[in-house]
């Protein structure tokens, strides 16, 4: 199973780097102009999500029907339905702290995807520390000069 959901994931990210990109005519993928999403923004993204409040990150993510991949539930189909559900998530929480480790970035085009190592430690309501580490790939497409995450997969590896 685990080597299915691996392939699976595997085909949907190089499905979504194939798609057509500008082309300068030499050829090469070109971001386009302006900042493109980098390591700063990474760790941004996850400064907002260690509010626990989806809200505060609603603002990177495209609306409309877009996958995204979390440890649990396993997908969503929306931003809409992620945030949602997300937050029943997070109420078990009074604090996070995300750290982002070895980011890897690679603009293609009106494409950007990204990983990296997401060190966490989270204190439940209860008072229990919970300290781990996760993977993060993220695809972001420009969107009339706005990155937005189109395709984000969250994973932790097996105990």
């Amino acid at each position: 199973m685990l080597r299915l959901l691996l392939t699976v994931s595997i085909c949907l990210l190089a499905l979504a780097l194939s798609a057509p990109a500008q082309t300068r005519k030499s050829g090469t993928k070109k971001a386009p102009a302006g900042a493109v999403p980098d390591a700063a923004l990474m760790q941004k993204i996850w400064d907002g999500w260690a509010t626990l409040d989806p809200a505060n990150v609603a603002q990177y993510y495209a609306s409309g029907p877009h996958v995204f991949f979390d440890i649990a539930p396993l997908k969503y189909n929306s931003w809409g339905e992620y945030e949602k559900t997300v937050k029943g998530v997070l109420a078990g929480y009074k604090s996070a702290k995300f750290t982002v480790d070895s980011p890897e970035v690679h603009p293609h085009g009106d494409l950007v995807w990204a990983s990296a190592i997401i060190k966490n430690e989270m204190t439940t309501k209860a008072g229990k520390v919970e300290m781990g580490a996760f993977r993060w790939t993220v695809i972001w497409s420009n969107e009339d000069g706005k990155w937005l995450i189109v395709h984000e997969h969250v994973s932790a590896p097996l105990p």
